[in-house]
């Protein structure tokens, strides 16, 4: 079966290249046994590639069951999973299967995997090396022969370090990974999805289904949809069911869309965060850093196109002159924040100096060494200064800087 035809029978929309490939995996690795982990935020629509997967097994005549590891008690999981004698806790008054039992010669869906208590965790690693495992409460060994689908929206790698997951599990559920693309990595396929949402709810509440304007469209496209497909789901539920009006122009979208994410706006690293030290001048640097790069494409690709006859050399001669003055431009403005930022550091040490006494190191510094550590030691010998180290090391002190803030010199 090719992708067209999994997209039409599962109901999936959307072109992305991200997407196909998932799907292209998924349908690869089907026919096999092998465990597959998906991965990918909360929302991108992971719950369908087990359905994929086994569908397209030889397993599809067998039973498949989906379980929310997140949703299940950690007193109950162990049960739930594998079963229990009677009288193996408080409560249990009659043997009961677990899924695993249950689901043999099927497939079992282990949604957000990552919420596992570790002492299930290692029952969950015998039953993939062995096909083995023990009911709560019972001495007795019971086989199984059961495929085993994962999913989680946690990054494992994370968790491992943290101590929240083991890494010989994690090592035999990654035997086969499908990413699921966030939402924001398949711009193409936006308003695919909110018009099969939107008619899907037309048809449900009886109504005529809602129509996008140009603008509405490009708010839409440039949005983050930090809660993805299901996000844009309810959007068009909520519209379809409150909007009167069935155009749906810019001012009403915004109405629906934080202004905040609005815009596809660099992402910020994890770490820097959560500890709270972002600031508007350093997103001002990641967006000329992006900047400089477009920049960079841009040029090549007009290159590419003279390359190939696509215009003529006047053309490109005015072209080639417009990314130059681009590019200047976002040099300029570049050197303008490092001088202010490095007048308003000057200023913070000269004031920091009245407290603190000079002290003298003898110790000629040169560049031929590790600049790293003569960037240290400049700085140290001069409290900080970076005016005076900068001239003790013979560069600029806009060139010290950035190098200070390339190899993050504290």
């Amino acid at each position: 079966m090719d992708i067209q035809a999994i997209k039409q029978r599962f109901g999936i929309i959307g072109n992305s290249s991200l997407l196909n490939q998932a799907i292209d995996i998924a349908r690869q690795v089907a026919p096999t046994d092998i465990t597959v982990l998906i991965t990918g935020e909360s929302g991108t629509g992971k719950e369908v590639f087990p359905k994929i997967i086994h569908q397209l097994s030889a397993r599809k005549h067998g039973p498949y069951i989906a379980v929310n590891c997140g949703a299940i008690p950690e007193g109950t999981i162990d049960s739930e999973l594998f079963g229990h004698e009677k009288g193996s806790f408080t409560g249990a008054h009659e043997s009961r299967k677990g899924y695993f039992e249950v689901v043999n010669g099927g497939t079992i869906f282990l949604d957000e995997v990552a919420e596992l208590p570790l002492s299930t965790q290692v029952r969950l690693l015998r039953v993939l090396e062995s096909g083995e495992f023990l009911k709560v409460g019972s001495s007795k060994v019971i086989k199984t022969d059961v495929r085993v689908v994962v999913a989680t929206n946690v990054n494992i790698a994370e968790a491992i370090q943290e101590g929240k997951f083991r890494q010989d599990l994690f090592y035999r559920l990654n035997t086969v990974p499908i990413n699921i693309p966030p939402l924001r990595d398949r711009k193409e396929d936006i308003i695919l999805l909110f018009r099969k949402f939107a008619l899907d709810f037309a048809e449900r509440y009886h109504m005529p289904p809602l129509r996008l304007d140009e603008e509405a469209m490009e708010i839409m496209i440039n949005y983050r949809w930090q809660g993805n497909v299901r996000q844009l789901k309810n959007l068009a539920e909520q519209m379809s069911i409150i909007e009167e009006e069935r155009e749906v122009n810019a001012e009403t979208m915004r109405k629906y869309l934080p202004a905040s994410s609005g815009k596809d706006l660099p992402v910020l690293y994890k770490k820097q965060e959560s500890e709270g030290k972002i600031s508007e001048r350093e997103l001002l640097y990641k967006v000329l850093f992006d900047m400089k790069k477009d920049i960079s494409d841009l040029k090549r690709i007009v290159s590419d196109i003279v390359k190939s006859g696509g215009v003529s050399q006047d053309l490109q001669k005015n072209q080639t002159r417009i990314i130059d003055e681009l590019y200047t431009g976002t040099d300029n403005l570049q050197d303008q924040l490092d001088q202010i930022e490095i007048d308003e550091e000057n200023n913070q040490q000269e004031e920091e100096n009245h407290y603190q006494q000079p002290e003298v190191i003898e110790e000629s510094l040169s560049l031929r060494k590790k600049e790293i550590d003569l960037i240290k030691k400049a700085l140290e010998k001069h409290h900080g200064k970076r005016k005076d180290a900068a001239k003790e090391l013979g560069i600029s002190e806009r060139t010290l800087y950035r190098k200070i803030k390339e190899y993050n010199i504290k």
